[in-house]
């Protein structure tokens, strides 16, 4: 199973001071978030949205091989078409994650499949954010990683659906490099905004001691 840094960033970031019994992870592709969060948390139900097959079947595979497969479920589905089946049956999370698709055009390949897994207009982030929204309980978390880039655009996006950031996490490669990710969390109640920032290696392969922390119970060596 491929494990990219962006999903090992959001699951290592996330919260879970707030002890959810729900949690669901939209795009969930091989389903490592849910994993790291399953191992990370005692939440009853972990549930997973995946559109693409081929990731949709490891990630069921990857859910029944693993320690907490009575925990864990992923749903073969649209998340839009989802989330509006479940906001009518007033379903709802106490945690919502995603590392959603958000590659454009540019990135186009051959591989309708892959362009699918990552392309935003696989997911666009006003279908997410609408989708997350219907889905969140009343004191729920909404966490996301996307490019640094998009942070101030889906921030804005969120307040149409009274989603407010509360807490960014800006991600560096190395100290001389510009942000390449942000990590996000939103909730329905507006807070002061904590801001920091997290840089992933010294020089190549040689990781920053805050990196190492975050991530250490996921990493068999560093």
């Amino acid at each position: 199973m491929k494990i990219g840094t962006d999903a090992v960033l959001l699951g290592s970031w996330v919260s879970l001071d707030a002890y959810p019994d729900t949690i669901l992870d939209i795009g969930t592709g091989t389903g490592v978030i849910a994993l790291m969060l399953a191992q990370r948390s005692d939440a009853m139900t972990i549930d997973a949205v995946e559109l693409e097959e081929e990731a949709y079947e490891e990630a069921v595979e990857n859910f029944e091989q693993s320690d907490w497969a009575d925990r864990l479920f992923c749903y073969h589905a649209n998340f839009t078409e989802f989330s509006e089946e479940l906001a009518e049956e007033e379903e709802s999370y106490d945690l919502i994650v995603s590392n959603p698709p958000f590659y454009t055009a540019d990135y186009e390949t051959d591989n309708s499949a892959r362009n699918q897994a990552r392309f935003t207009s696989a997911l666009s982030f006003d279908q997410l954010l609408k989708g997350a929204a219907q889905l969140l309980s009343a004191d729920g978390i909404f966490s996301v990683v996307i490019p640094a880039a998009e942070e101030a655009q889906f921030t804005q996006l969120a307040l149409i659906y009274q989603l407010h950031l509360n807490k960014v996490c800006r991600v560096k490669g190395n100290y001389t490099s510009e942000v390449k990710r942000s990590l996000m969390s939103f909730s329905f109640t507006a807070t002061e905004l904590v801001e920091q920032e997290l840089v992933i290696e010294k020089e190549r392969h040689n990781y920053t001691e805050d990196y190492i922390e975050l991530t250490k119970d996921f990493y068999l060596k560093m």
